[in-house]
């Protein structure tokens, strides 16, 4: 099998895995009720919270997580197979975290209309340098309990991790294609929250606790 075609089957590993919609799921499952006619209509643990169930914002938050980490360790767990048998073999985890990344923003089961990608961009975070996913984690949340905003949190927690990656330890070749990475997601990750923006210039824009 040629690289490519590894390559191909590890973005679309990532991709359907990152494309499960969790808080969708749980929602259903659990709370009888469409996330989606909620809220913003958004998929992820805020707009799970928005329904009343704090418990069910909490697993989403963490399978969100898990999934991107999880895209970035199976390819990362490839990538080492392949090396033991072939004695070379490319770096295929951050192929695959891109790939969740735009599956959980663009997913595949609801008409490409999917969540902001915060917390599945933590995961990948967190999976491809752990030192990115602790100032993400941290940025996001002081941003989000200081301005009780949780698109804030979530947007100053992508772009404090992108900024991390500059001080990463790593060869420069290595250092471009992690930069090139946090610095896709966070663009992408900016981009999905544009109406967000819009309503924070315009003092619209919904607190944390403030009631739906």
């Amino acid at each position: 099998m040629s690289l490519e075609m590894i390559a191909v089957l590890i973005f679309t590993m990532g991709y359907l895995l990152g494309s499960v919609p969790f808080g969708l799921i749980l929602a259903r499952l659990f709370g009888s009720v469409d996330v989606r006619q909620v809220g913003s209509g958004n998929i992820g643990a805020t707009n799970v919270l928005r329904t009343g169930r704090k418990d069910l914002a909490a697993l989403t938050l963490f399978f969100d997580i898990g999934k991107g980490a999880l895209a970035v360790l199976l390819a990362h767990g490839f990538s080492y197979h392949l090396y033991q048998k072939t004695g070379c073999a490319p770096d295929l985890t951050l192929i695959a975290g891109a790939a969740a990344f735009i599956g959980h923003c663009y997913p595949v089961w609801l008409g490409f209309r999917g969540g902001k990608g915060v917390a599945t961009m933590l995961g990948v975070s967190f999976a491809a340098w752990w030192v990115a996913g602790v100032v993400f984690a941290v940025a996001w949340l002081l941003s989000a309990k200081i301005s009780r905003y949780s698109s804030v949190g979530g947007m100053v927690g992508a772009i404090a991790a992108t900024i991390s990656v500059m001080f990463m330890p790593a060869s420069h070749e290595i250092h471009q294609v992690y930069m090139a990475l946090f610095s896709g997601m966070t663009i992408l990750l900016l981009w999905r929250h544009r109406g967000n923006i819009k309503r924070l210039l315009s003092g619209q824009e919904s607190r944390i606790g403030d009631p739906q």
